[in-house]
């Protein structure tokens, strides 16, 4: 199959929605603006250190300039973006970078985004007698949409806690707004939820689970190029790789102005952007980019529960850490 024919195959394929260093390596100024993709920019926390990154012309001091994000409701929606972009750099779930490589695309994994899954939460009312995961046998719940994270986290989340999925009737709802309607009519026991928007509904809902409490670190979302556009432009890759890193230690060094920009960026109040930052500096959601094997497994084991992976995944077919800056390089 050619490259064009997969990339036809994938592009009428329905893929699923993943949906987390002070030093920054001189290149060569840019020739031009570019502009990349990462997935729910502006609705999750997964862009934040692109955003602080660009306000703080850190893509600019790692040599690229990057001035806009193409942003995207996850899954094949994300990687369609990025492959036809200029610039075909993008932060996806690994659940769509690992589809778009069974559809034959020829894209690598060059960094790693988000490790943590602290921003997903299960929800009920206030008022209901749920109160753990075991109350859930018998009862119905909430997610987005069939083998999409909502029910991945849901499932590993119950297998974590010893509790029978198989008792546990999900329900797709087609948005994490949508469900909370369904919970609030009494249509179903408890609903998926995810910040920022956990934050600003907090006082309507009482949390059942916190999935970054239950769950250890897993790789939720990588930053993916073609091998073509890796092997034509390995400095500027480099440089956006390098700025994004600078990006997220320059969020973990001030939140308090992160939040500010972040707030901007997304549209939200600043006391929610705050709370939102905040909520991701204890479990280390954003990764500066280096690979850590054990999180990429758990989050394949997520994906082998709702049935997106039967079989082994080959990193080495996949993962190229060789664009990462020398100072991750060596932490590893």
């Amino acid at each position: 199959m050619s490259f064009q024919q997969s990339l036809r195959a994938f592009v009428s394929g329905a893929l699923v929605s993943g949906a987390m260093l002070s030093a920054a390596v001189p290149f060569a100024a840019p020739a031009a603006a570019d502009e990349i993709s990462v997935t729910q920019w502006g609705t999750s926390m997964y862009g934040a250190p692109y955003a602080v990154a660009m306000a703080e012309g850190l893509f600019k001091k790692a040599g690229v300039d990057i001035t806009s994000i193409i942003g995207s409701g996850g899954g094949g929606t994300t990687v369609r973006n990025l492959l036809a972009s200029d610039t075909p750099y993008g932060d996806v779930a690994i659940a769509a970078a690992l589809a778009a490589q069974r559809q034959g695309l020829d894209v690598i994994i060059v960094n790693t985004g988000t490790r943590s899954v602290a921003e997903a939460s299960l929800v009920t009312m206030p008022d209901s007698p749920i109160k753990s995961l075991k109350d859930l046998e018998g009862k119905k719940v909430a997610i987005t949409s069939p083998k999409g994270v909502s029910e991945m986290l849901l499932l590993m989340a119950l297998k974590q806690e010893g509790v029978d999925a198989s008792k546990v009737e999900r329900v797709a709802s087609g948005g994490y707004v949508n469900g909370l309607t369904m919970l609030e009519q009494g249509a179903v026991a408890a609903a998926a939820l995810i910040e920022p928007l956990s934050i600003m509904r907090a006082s309507k809902y009482r949390t059942v689970a916190n999935y970054g409490k239950i769950l250890p670190p897993m790789t939720t979302s990588v930053g993916i190029t073609t091998r073509a556009f890796a092997q034509k432009n390995p400095a500027k890759l480099k440089a956006i790789i390098a700025g994004r890193a600078a990006g997220v230690e320059a969020l973990y060094a001030d939140p308090a102005k992160a939040a500010e920009i972040v707030g901007k960026a997304f549209k939200l109040e600043p006391a929610i952007a705050k709370v939102a930052v905040d909520n991701m500096l204890a479990p280390a959601m954003w990764s500066t980019g280096e690979f850590n094997r054990a999180e990429l497994d758990r989050t394949v084991e997520g994906l082998r529960l709702i049935g997106q992976i039967d079989g082994p995944v080959d990193w080495s077919k996949l993962l190229d850490p060789s664009f990462l800056p020398a100072s991750i390089k060596d932490r590893k």
